[in-house]
């Protein structure tokens, strides 16, 4: 999904991207607590390169996966969880652009989702970028090469820089941002706030 403007059938989507440890999912998790004390609906979606699995070998469900099953949906009293096989997946590579695309189709409406670790797979992207980890070897910003990149949240400006950028101990500034990009809409949020209904 590219573009000026991603966006899924769950709500805009947002990608915040960056190197390993400069912060991407501290920067979400205090997004996250904002913008849902503001009575709005967000989800995220997380590339990990670790593998997936919130089952444990002997349960039932497990078996069921053991034995074909395409899907295994873990219903309890306070949440589900949806386990899809990626049987015919190539072992090497990550997730692209289509398989990013299907994920998000998978999401119920929401007022915005914010996606972590998919660095050139969406359209705008905040960058997160932090000076002790920037000047590491390999640790360059991707902002300089990657034009989707529309804002840096960065603990100093860089030289130069002529998009947007937002302090990165000021998650305000950046939740601002966000709302003016997107025109998100804090006195109407999302219309689906208390439907159980599965996404389609």
């Amino acid at each position: 999904m590219t573009g000026p403007d991603a966006a899924g059938p769950g709500g805009p989507v947002l990608g915040i991207v960056g190197r390993s440890g400069s912060g991407k999912t501290t920067l979400i998790t205090a997004l996250l607590e904002r913008f849902t004390g503001q009575g709005l609906l967000v989800s995220t979606v997380k590339h990990t390169h670790h593998a997936v699995d919130l089952d444990q070998p002997g349960k039932d469900s497990f078996r069921h996966r053991e034995a074909g099953a395409h899907e295994v949906m873990l219903v309890g009293d306070a949440r589900w969880a949806l386990l899809h096989e990626r049987r015919s997946r190539p072992a090497a590579g990550g997730p692209g652009q289509d398989e990013l695309a299907e994920v998000l189709r998978r999401l119920a409406p929401v007022d915005l989702v914010l996606v972590e670790g998919f660095a050139r797979t969406l359209g705008p992207r905040i960058e997160v970028v932090r000076e002790a980890i920037a000047s590491g070897a390999g640790k360059t910003p991707l902002w300089p090469d990657d034009p989707g990149v529309e804002a840096v949240a960065s603990d100093v400006r860089p030289a130069g820089f002529g998009r947007s950028w937002l302090p990165l101990d000021d998650p305000g500034a950046i939740a601002g941002w966000i709302v003016q990009r997107f025109g998100l809409d804090i006195g109407r949020p999302c219309a689906m706030r208390d439907s159980n209904e599965l996404p389609h």
